[in-house]
């Protein structure tokens, strides 16, 4: 496979494992419990990743599926409306962007239906990349399914699925440990405290 299109893959692949560390790591109950008013819980980021990906799996098949398998560039390249998105989605980074209404979460599954719908979906959009293989992926457009004003190409959809992923695991996992913290003091005189190692 393409090296690019491997560094998609595994990207996918550690989002995947981010997810299943979180479901084993995390206590159900701290997956509900919201570090501060207006900031999501980790069960919320979850969502708001598989409403995401229902939203973006089948453009992404369309594309690929529809794109020209002639002979593929040397180096796959992001449109620089892609590449502007994609440096603003940096999980580390300051940028905070409001989520439109379809893409917030509502009713929130149990923690171990969240992550087997984040790992099936993952699935479908590795099979994506796979499918991908050959094809003129910067030759093409799509409009994203999260601001109809902006169109990239799909090499750049590609790799913005696991960095925006990557950005609101970075969150979960940063809302779980607030969570810890607020059962703590409760929890330390008798309980047991779960800890990241």
């Amino acid at each position: 496979m393409n090296s690019q299109l491997q560094a998609i893959v595994a990207a996918l692949e550690g989002a995947g494992q981010r997810v299943q560390s979180l479901l084993v790591d995390v206590p159900a109950a701290q997956w509900t419990r919201r570090p501060e008013p207006g900031r999501w819980s980790a069960a919320e980021c979850v969502a708001h990743l598989n409403l995401s990906s229902e939203a973006i799996l089948p453009l992404v098949r369309s594309a690929v599926h529809e794109t020209a398998s002639a002979p593929a560039p040397v180096r796959y390249r992001r449109d620089p409306l892609g590449w502007v998105v994609w440096r603003a989605m940096a999980p580390s980074g300051g940028l905070k962007t409001r989520t439109a209404p379809t893409f917030e979460p509502r009713v929130v599954d149990a923690p171990e239906d969240l992550v087997a719908d984040f790992i099936r979906l993952q699935a479908g959009l590795t099979a994506c990349v796979a499918d991908a293989e050959g094809r003129q992926l910067d030759r093409v457009t799509l409009r994203s399914p999260f601001d109809a004003r902006i169109r990239y190409n799909l090499y750049s959809a590609l790799t913005l699925v696991p960095r925006h992923q990557h950005r609101h695991l970075l969150q979960a996992e940063q809302a779980a440990l607030a969570a810890e913290a607020v059962v703590s003091p409760a929890t330390a005189r008798g309980g047991s405290v779960w800890s990241r190692a």
